[in-house]
C-alpha cells in the first residue's frame, strides 16, 4: 500500500531546514533569515496553495457539459 507524505511531515522538515540555515548563518557571523513563526506559516501555506493549484490545473477536470460529453465519446473508442 502506498503511503503519502503528510503535510505535518513537510512542515516539520521545512521548519528544521530554516532552523539549520539560521544557525549556520549565525555561526558564520551573518544575519539570520528574517522569519518569524507567522511568516514561516504563511510561506508554507503559500507553498501548499501553489502545489494544490498546479495539481488542480494539471488534472483532467471536465467541468463543462461539453467536456464531459467529449470524454464519454473518447472512452467508448
Amino acid at each position: 500500500m502506498k503511503q503519502n507524505i503528510t503535510s505535518g511531515t513537510v512542515t516539520r522538515f521545512v521548519v528544521l531546514l530554516v532552523a539549520l540555515v539560521n544557525s549556520g548563518l549565525s555561526m558564520a557571523g551573518l544575519s539570520p533569515l528574517p522569519f518569524d513563526e507567522q511568516g514561516l506559516a504563511t510561506f508554507i501555506d503559500l507553498g501548499f496553495l501553489g502545489a494544490a493549484s498546479l495539481w488542480a490545473f494539471w488534472k483532467d477536470n471536465d467541468v463543462t457539459p461539453e467536456a464531459r460529453a467529449q470524454k464519454k465519446v473518447k472512452a467508448k473508442k
